[in-house]
C-alpha cells in the first residue's frame, strides 16, 4: 500500500530523498522546483514512512500527508461567464492543486440560470474522465437544491458541490456532499472563514478519495498507474517533447498521455513489462474527450488474473 506524501523544503541534496524513495520501491510523481525551494509529491510504501520521515528531518524539510495526490479532479462552473468565474472557481482549483490533485476548470456552455440550465453529452463524458466533479454553484438555495442538481445527469463519478447558502451536507441530491460558505464572491478568497471553507472542500474530496482507493484495494489493479507512467516516460521518447504540465497525468484508475490518439495509440499499447507483458494486455486504451488524448484504464485482477 502506497501512501500520498508531499515534500517541501530546500533544492539542497533533495536527490537523497528521491533516490531513497526510488529505492523503497515508491515513486516521485511531480517535482516543482522555485529557485531554492522544492516542493514533491511522492507514492511511499506506508511501512516505510518512518525512513522518509527521517531523511526530511536531516534534509529540514517538511513532509504532510496529500491525499489529493495521483487524482484528477473537474472543478465545474455553470459558464465561464464573467459572473460566474473567475475568483472563486479559480481559487478552489488552485486550493485543490495546492493539496496534489490535478485539476481542470470545465465551463458548461447552458449552465446557467434555474429553469434553463442543461449539461449535454460531450460535457457529461468529459466530466466522467475524472476521478470527482466538484460543483461550483451560487447564493441561492432553491437555485441549489431544486434546479442545479439537473447537471449532475449521467454523472458517474463521486459530486461535491459547493455554494453560499447554509445547506445540510446532504441536503442536495445526487451529491456526495455539500460544503458552504464558498458563494458567488467579487474578490479573492483570502479572509479566514473563505479558508477554513475551502480546507473543508479540501477534507471532504480526501475522504472520497481515501473510499474510492479502498474500493479498489479490494479488487487490485493488475499494475499499478505510476509504474505504467514510468514505463510510457521510458519507452516512449515523444512524450518528453509535450509542453503540457504533467504530459502524463495519473488518475486512480489509470492515466492520461498528453499524446495523440491516433497516432500513438498503437505504441502506448505496445508498452511492455519486464514479465513479458505488454500494456495492452493489462489495460483498456481509449480516447480522451480531451484535445484527442490517450486514456489508459487499467484492468483489475479479477478481469485479468495476475498482478505484477
Amino acid at each position: 500500500m502506497l501512501e500520498p506524501m508531499m515534500y517541501e523544503g530546500g533544492v539542497y541534496k533533495h536527490n537523497l530523498l528521491v533516490e531513497l524513495v526510488e529505492d523503497l520501491g515508491g515513486y516521485i510523481l511531480q517535482k516543482n522546483i522555485m529557485q531554492t525551494e522544492i516542493v514533491m509529491i511522492m507514492l511511499v510504501p506506508m511501512k516505510d514512512i518512518h525512513l522518509v520521515e527521517d531523511m526530511t528531518k536531516k534534509l529540514l524539510g517538511e513532509l504532510t500527508r496529500a491525499p489529493l495526490s495521483g487524482a484528477e479532479i473537474a472543478v465545474v462552473a455553470p459558464t465561464l461567464a464573467y459572473h460566474h468565474l473567475p475568483h472563486l472557481d479559480c481559487d478552489i482549483a488552485e486550493f485543490l492543486r495546492r493539496k496534489g490533485a490535478k485539476t481542470n476548470m470545465i465551463g458548461l456552455s447552458r449552465g446557467v440560470g434555474s429553469r434553463i440550465c442543461q449539461i449535454n453529452a460531450y460535457e457529461r463524458d468529459l466530466i466522467n474522465e475524472h476521478d470527482i466533479a466538484v460543483y461550483i454553484f451560487g447564493n441561492f438555495k432553491h437555485c441549489i437544491t431544486e434546479s442545479k442538481p439537473r447537471l449532475f445527469e449521467g454523472i458517474e463519478i463521486p459530486i461535491v458541490v459547493t455554494g453560499a447558502p447554509d445547506i445540510a451536507p446532504d441536503g442536495v441530491k445526487n451529491a456526495e456532499v455539500y460544503v458552504s460558505m464558498l458563494g458567488r464572491v467579487a474578490h479573492r478568497m483570502r479572509k479566514g472563514d473563505e479558508m477554513h471553507a475551502m480546507d473543508r472542500v479540501v477534507a471532504e474530496v480526501g475522504k472520497i478519495l481515501d473510499t474510492l482507493r479502498e474500493d479498489i484495494g479490494k479488487d487490485q489493479q493488475s499494475v499499478m498507474p505510476p509504474r505504467v507512467k514510468k514505463e510510457i516516460e521510458d519507452q516512449v521518447p515523444e512524450i518528453k517533447k509535450v509542453l503540457s504540465p504533467l504530459p502524463i497525468t495519473l488518475r486512480l484508475k489509470g492515466l492520461k498521455v498528453k499524446l495523440d490518439y491516433d497516432e500513438f495509440r498503437e505504441k502506448i499499447g505496445e508498452v511492455s513489462f519486464v514479465e513479458g507483458l505488454k500494456l495492452k494486455d493489462i489495460a483498456d486504451i481509449r480516447r480522451s474527450n480531451m484535445k484527442n488524448f490517450i486514456l489508459v484504464d487499467i484492468k483489475p485482477k479479477s478481469e485479468t488474473g495476475y498482478v505484477i
